[in-house]
């Protein structure tokens, strides 16, 4: 973070703040609690994280500023950021704004349209559906590490194809958990502690490095495949022009780019992809189980749902459409848990938000969570109700739902990220009649996504509670 800038008057800051540590006490011991109660102090409210100054954005339409219409006098930046880029390079999430960005962005975007996503949803569906099938009936099962589990699964075989050697898979699955709590780790530090020669951060650069060295296998095992048929859209069984062989993944149309990248490149884009689909999509699939397992109404509804559009054969692309229940569903689960709840941004010169001076090179933060608990926007924002997002409903309340931000820097990955919590919501619900909690009820707890602290559920044969 920058030296703590000179503030304008107008600005209002939180109370509580302790010499040195500023608001970072607030921010480590209750972060949720405390960003929501700056909105009561003005829509721009100044905080401090140690002797560094931040300023929090609490009112949704000025975010939409900082993401949209100024979104060039706001940098993608910050401390998350620049956390993340030490460990994860260039990616898409976070390389800085420019001309890499642009191309990359455009290089990438045919991965992620529906029509290619298509040609990946019976391998994801397939995979998903042979490991939910192999959990033992009414086992005590961590539903976080299991929906991270099937997150990560899913996204290896649309990313890197069906075709990859097991061998592959298995160092895949089992080092990515390590990668993303060491991530977190680093990201939660303050930066001369993730310098320091600990055994933790050590570590951590190892499996990073390993993680490196896996994707370089991927691509000599791409190099030396042989070339299979085209992949045609399951709904009109023609072929796709943007979509890579059948048995291929998205990762395909990066390695066969018309101006290639390096490997460096192809790494960093490949981290920034896994890391990004595994734990916000697994949060958000363990906090829909468990609120679906204390709402037996929206449990029914979902079941009856999954039933009449898919019987008893596995989930197709074109049934994605027709669970527009389950959407609602999964986008409550999202607006109440986050799943990110605080996001950065670096001011590129002196610019005026809402009537508050930003200084040129301050953290500006703006929080999905904060905006997605409104009660302006929503109404009971503690209250779990997939019926808010019903088509009939209002519409007001959209534009505060920025849990895949806006603008150029929105995520790329949105359409994948439904298509994929549908897939696997669905195929759980398919393969399991009943689901129990049997654990107290899980606290969320802030890290980089709001995650629940434990969450311990059972899956059995048995009759429903309908």
């Amino acid at each position: 973070m920058t030296a703590s800038p000179v503030i304008s008057p107008r600005t209002p800051t939180a109370p509580g703040a302790l010499p040195l540590l500023g608001h970072a006490h607030r921010l480590a011991r209750d972060p949720l609690p405390f960003i929501t109660s700056l909105r009561r102090h003005g829509s721009v409210v100044r905080i401090r994280i140690g002797p560094t100054a931040a300023f929090v954005v609490t009112d949704p339409d000025l975010t939409r500023r900082v993401l949209v219409t100024e979104a060039a006098h706001f940098a993608k930046g910050g401390r998350i950021i620049d956390a993340l880029r030490v460990f994860f390079g260039d990616g898409l999430a976070t390389v800085a704004d420019g001309d890499t960005h642009l191309r990359n962005r455009r290089l990438m975007q045919p991965m992620f349209n529906k029509a290619h996503i298509a040609t990946r949803v019976d391998a994801m569906t397939d995979r998903i559906g042979s490991m939910v099938g192999a959990w033992p009936a009414n086992e005590r099962r961590d539903v976080f590490a299991d929906m991270n589990d099937l997150a990560l699964a899913a996204f290896l075989v649309a990313l890197f194809g069906t075709d990859l050697p097991e061998t592959l898979q298995a160092e895949f699955t089992a080092l990515m958990p390590a990668v993303m709590k060491g991530t977190i780790r680093q990201t939660v530090l303050p930066g001369w502690a993730t310098r320091l020669p600990l055994p933790a951060n050590r570590a951590h650069a190892e499996r990073v490095a390993r993680l490196r060295t896996l994707i370089d296998l991927v691509i000599d095992h791409h190099d030396t495949a042989p070339t299979g048929a085209s992949s045609t859209d399951a709904g009109t069984g023609q072929a796709c022009p943007h979509a890579a062989p059948a048995r291929a993944g998205l990762f395909t149309t990066l390695l066969t780019a018309d101006r290639p990248l390096t490997r460096r490149q192809l790494q960093d884009e490949a981290i920034t992809l896994l890391t990004g689909a595994i734990e916000t999509t697994g949060t958000t699939l363990a906090w829909t189980l468990y609120e679906i397992s204390r709402h037996p109404d929206i449990e029914r509804r979902l079941r009856d749902e999954v039933a009449t559009v898919c019987g008893d054969r596995p989930l197709r692309h074109l049934d994605l459409e027709r669970l527009p229940y389950a959407r609602q569903v999964l986008q409550e689960a999202i607006r109440a848990y986050g799943p990110a709840w605080m996001v950065t941004r670096t001011a590129t010169r002196d610019v005026e938000l809402g009537g508050h001076r930003i200084p040129e090179g301050a953290d500006v933060v703006w929080s999905p969570y904060l905006h997605q608990h409104d009660p302006s926007y929503f109404p009971d924002p503690d209250v779990f109700d997939p019926d808010r997002w019903d088509p009939g409903r209002p519409q007001a309340a959209r534009g505060a739902f920025l849990a895949f931000g806006d603008g150029r820097r929105k995520c790329i990955g949105e359409n994948f990220a439904w298509s994929e919590m549908q897939i696997i919501l669905a195929t759980v619900l398919q393969h399991w009649p009943r689901i129990e909690l049997v654990s107290r009820p899980p606290r969320p707890q802030a890290v980089v996504t709001v995650k629940p602290d434990s969450l311990t559920m059972t899956y059995g044969h048995g009759p429903d509670r309908s």
